[in-house]
């Protein structure tokens, strides 16, 4: 007996490809506007798409539509990494990215949602160019996986080892008993929150191009740009503010802006994690805005903006800037470097290790004191007033002791090949993060095109493995799970 389902394995890669293809095919109407050489763009969606069809076709000659949980991992991972490479096509055609380690380092920056580039000039792009590149982070934002998920069971697949296989945090609770349902209500949140922004930031004086731009990667939180200045090249506080929201937003839980849509603020109220990240943004932002105030010439106003902008750039792992904060004294700067590691909510579109990991952690470790005295006692962590099963406990241990093994391993890797001792640390910690600007020459005003080749490579890999939480990504690598069973 085979261990994978190998033609509905090929079939679904197929789909992706496919889909990729067409949202490349969407910037064309961008060239054609703007009197741009459209042909890049359309023989890489035709590529693309050309590819892919003949893989779907396996669907029909495919006896069993079964995916297995085994099957669900090896898709996730190869979908990733499949669409990274293809999506280098419009970069490497069009002559934007010359180089395949540089187009594939952006694009994986891309469909991560990270928001890292290797780009110096980037108001220099075609516009065709400019939204391919945010159209990357927007599909990687709720996830091209979780987006097959609504399509797939149409077709006569299942899609719960897909959402398993992509939502590998705590929970991965169901707005609806049907999984097709659950994704197809995730994605009209996403798309009408970025319709929405769209809207708002164009009031705000933002053309459409740059408005839709934005709020695809405000809704990702993966912080690519149409400005070389990022926000900064906007003054307007209104659209500070208005980017500032909807990052937030994108770092809340999907699922409690469920409720707050059908009114039930109770279950936001009640829910720990949600309180846990307000607060902590809510505190963070005032004690630094207290050192900022002191430090600049600027009035209160611009410079709790420009904290709060900066804070929830960073908590919620979008990476947009408006000011830069590694000028703001070294133990600022040393503030934003821990920022790195928090994330937002499980169930949103932001990066790092998630708020709710955080909270586990920290009742654990106090509650270990306590059975310490009571030995014998059962004493179970609590989220949301209901006890957790001691196997998520242990997930969470684990995560953090292997996160922190490879931001390790992962520093020591990124100074082997050159950088200094800050850069190398920040380099990996906002990969891993999928943040997008660290310290050091990773900072706010720079970007990643003086990392050497091998670094890229290396970087690459870790903001894969951030995306995916990890485990999804490194159960490949281990032999039981290609053992015959």
């Amino acid at each position: 007996m085979s261990r994978f389902n190998s033609k509905l394995i090929a079939a679904i890669l197929g789909l992706l490809l496919v889909i990729s293809g067409a949202g490349m095919l969407l910037a064309l109407p961008f060239s054609f506007y703007y009197h741009e050489n459209w042909w890049p763009i359309a023989a890489a969606g035709s590529i693309s798409i050309f590819t892919g069809l003949p893989m779907w076709v396996f669907l029909n000659k495919t006896t069993s539509r079964e995916l297995k949980k085994r099957d669900g991992y090896l898709v996730v991972t190869l979908g990733w990494l499949i669409m990274s490479v293809f999506g280098t096509l419009p970069y490497l055609i069009s002559g934007a990215i010359p180089s395949f380690t540089d187009a594939f380092f952006e694009t994986m920056s891309g469909f991560t949602t990270t928001g890292a580039s290797i780009i110096n000039n980037i108001e220099a792009l075609p516009k065709g160019i400019l939204f391919w590149r945010s159209l990357t982070q927007w599909i990687g934002g709720m996830g091209i996986i979780v987006l097959a998920v609504a399509i797939l069971p149409i077709l006569g697949i299942g899609g719960m080892q897909l959402f398993v296989a992509e939502s590998p945090g705590i929970s991965a609770e169901k707005l609806k008993p049907r999984i097709k349902d659950t994704a197809k209500r995730l994605w009209l949140i996403y798309v009408g929150l970025t319709v929405l922004e769209a809207m708002l930031l164009m009031g705000g004086g933002m053309t459409f191009f740059d408005a839709i731009n934005h709020s695809f990667t405000t809704m990702a939180t993966g912080g690519f740009s149409t400005k070389n200045n990022s926000i900064t090249y906007y003054k307007s506080p209104y659209i500070h503010y208005i980017i500032s929201l909807f990052m937030f937003l994108a770092g809340t839980s999907f699922t409690l802006t469920y409720f707050i849509l059908k009114r039930k603020f109770k279950k936001v109220i009640n829910n720990e994690e949600f309180i846990a990240y307000l607060v902590f943004t809510v505190i963070t932002t005032l004690i630094i805005t207290g050192f900022v105030h002191s430090l600049t010439p600027y009035g209160f106003e611009r410079n709790f903006r420009d904290t709060l902008f900066s804070v929830v750039s960073i908590i919620t792992t979008t990476g947009f800037v408006t000011e830069n904060y590694t000028a703001w004294t070294p133990l600022i700067t040393m503030a934003f470097f821990a920022l790195l590691f928090i994330g937002g909510m499980a169930g949103s579109t932001a990066g790092g290790i998630k708020i709710v990991r955080h909270i586990v952690l920290f009742k654990n470790s106090f509650l270990e004191m306590k059975r310490q005295l009571h030995p014998n006692a059962v004493i179970p962590v609590r989220l949301n007033k209901r006890a957790i099963q001691s196997k998520v406990t242990y997930h969470v241990l684990a995560f953090m002791m292997i996160y922190f093994l490879i931001f390790a391993l992962g520093s020591i890797i990124m100074a082997w090949v050159g950088l200094d001792f800050p850069t190398a640390l920040s380099s990996v910690a906002t990969c891993l993060g999928n943040v997008g600007p660290g310290i050091g020459n990773v900072g706010p005003v720079n970007n990643f095109s003086a990392v050497p080749g091998v670094g890229k490579w290396a970087l690459s890999l870790f903001m894969l493995l951030g995306r995916l939480e990890l485990f999804t990504v490194l159960i490949l690598f281990t032999p039981y799970f290609w053992r015959r069973e």
